[in-house]
């Protein structure tokens, strides 16, 4: 099991950037595929980003292609999200996951970070 605390959420304006961490413990990292969702206030929670056990593989949400940069390291047991060019529609409520190698679904969840963007 792994547990999971993301962190760097909060209140920016239109345009700036935000770098989102999901900090592990528990079993060891690297064996995990790891990705980033949101969910804003009144909608489903939607996929982001998503990153191999070995950082070797991203995708990406169309609406943050090109914006967003998901890594990890998997040293520091650590996922990043490098949000720039932030816009209103990213605002929501981010959370980190992680899932085994085999399984298709997200199996550890962490308690997520608000990122609020003004106009």
């Amino acid at each position: 099991q792994v547990q999971l605390v993301e962190s760097g959420g909060g209140l920016v304006q239109a345009g700036a950037s935000l770098r989102l961490s999901c900090a592990a413990s528990g079993r060891t990292f690297s064996v995990y595929h790891m990705g980033w969702f949101r969910q804003a206030p009144g909608k489903e929670r939607e996929f982001v980003a998503t990153i191999t056990w070995s950082g070797g593989s991203t995708a990406y949400a169309d609406s943050v292609k090109g914006r967003f940069t998901i890594s990890r390291d998997n040293a520091k047991n650590t996922m990043y999200l490098q949000m720039n060019s932030l816009k209103p529609e990213d605002t929501a409520v981010y959370y980190c996951a992680a899932k085994g190698r085999l399984k298709r679904e997200y199996e550890y969840w962490g308690q997520g970070t608000q990122v609020t963007v003004s106009s």
